[in-house]
């Protein structure tokens, strides 16, 4: 009887938690909002254009709240090592994790930065062609991944932010 009362308390504690962990941070405003500035700020370190920041983002992480973005901060999909079980949360994943929202965009330049086609597009436009270098190495159904990060550029006029 102990046993069951302990299994049911569980079942009802990570129901009640993974509601509020799970639960929907941002709009895509929002998001945008929050996010921009880091863009930008990137952008100008990295020459990167601070709309493809923001639109692989934003796909990659539902615009802030996919799981692996609320639980590991990892708004690009980044694979890498976590501590969630070692932290008692039940949700295994094979993505990196981060101590900041800003140390994840700041991770995914330093990937894209650290790739051979870089230097020739480093302060260059037009975001296709950084998507079409980026998509080799980064997405597995390239040309989708592409169009899909393509079309949110243009819907959300990401390209204001590459100033």
């Amino acid at each position: 009887m102990l046993q069951k009362v302990k299994i049911l308390f569980l079942l009802l504690f990570l129901c009640l938690v993974s509601g509020d962990l799970f639960a929907r941070r941002y709009t895509i405003e929002q998001y945008i909002d929050s996010f921009a500035p880091v863009a930008m700020n990137l952008k100008k370190k990295t020459g990167i254009p601070a709309s493809v920041i923001l639109g692989v983002a934003i796909v990659e992480s539902g615009f802030g709240n996919s799981k692996n973005c609320v639980l590991l901060k990892n708004h690009f999909g980044i694979i890498g090592r976590n501590q969630l079980r070692a932290n008692g949360i039940p949700y295994r994943s094979h993505y990196k994790q981060y101590e900041s929202d800003s140390a994840s965009y700041r991770d995914f330049c330093r990937v894209v930065s650290s790739k051979h086609y870089y230097a020739k597009l480093k302060n260059r436009r037009p975001d296709a062609l950084w998507l079409k270098h980026i998509s080799r190495t980064y997405a597995a159904a390239r040309k989708k991944w592409v169009t899909r990060i393509l079309l949110v550029i243009k819907k959300y006029r990401l390209d204001r932010y590459n100033i």
